[in-house]
């Protein structure tokens, strides 16, 4: 694997960056080659929850806890397509096996198993994504816009939505009020 593969690490926006749809953003960068990057914001609720894309693709679910649980916005890009953020196994239609532990899913099956109780144990669903072109998110890593956090299914799938971020700084070790807002090429 290439040593500057970002797959399966965290972009953590550090507050140089204003754009509300990223603002405080954590994502989880599902491939980064350099053709491009690909990633979920896995802390940023929608204003729906799984019961209502159950609804929307004709899939009976009964089980409350499971209608209710929170759907995620992954990023800008293709907002009307959904995704399934998980832990193995991989075994649906559409999925993109990012690490050993964790895949990323685009086809309904999922969905469907995950109504009857028989999904992944963990599971985030997201509707759209985070893409860049070849280049960009080097540069914007260049211009500190990124911070870049090693990822763990514990921060990536816990419950507390409000602290992932947090969470994932703390890994890094520094204080984020000593960081640079501008950045120097020796």
């Amino acid at each position: 694997m290439n040593a500057n593969n970002l797959s399966n690490q965290y972009l953590l926006a550090t507050p140089s960056i204003k754009d509300p749809l990223f603002a405080s953003s954590m994502v989880y960068l599902c491939d980064h080659s350099e053709d491009g990057s690909m990633g979920m914001v896995v802390n940023h609720l929608s204003d729906q929850n799984l019961g209502d894309i159950f609804e929307q693709l004709n899939i009976n679910c009964f089980n409350l806890n499971i209608l209710e649980t929170p759907v995620f916005i992954g990023g800008p890009v293709n907002l009307q397509q959904g995704f399934v953020l998980h832990t193995p196994p991989s075994h649906w239609e559409k999925t993109l096996q990012v690490s050993p532990h964790i895949c990323l899913t685009s086809s309904k099956d999922i969905l469907e198993a995950i109504a009857n109780d028989e999904g992944p144990e963990h599971f985030l669903v997201l509707l759209g994504f985070s893409g860049w072109s070849a280049g960009q998110l080097e540069q914007e890593l260049q211009s500190n816009s990124w911070l870049t956090a090693i990822s763990s299914e514990q921060i990536t799938f816990n419950k507390n939505i409000d602290a992932k971020w947090q969470m994932a700084f703390d890994t890094l070790g520094f204080n984020l009020e000593k960081l640079s807002p501008t950045t120097g090429n020796a």
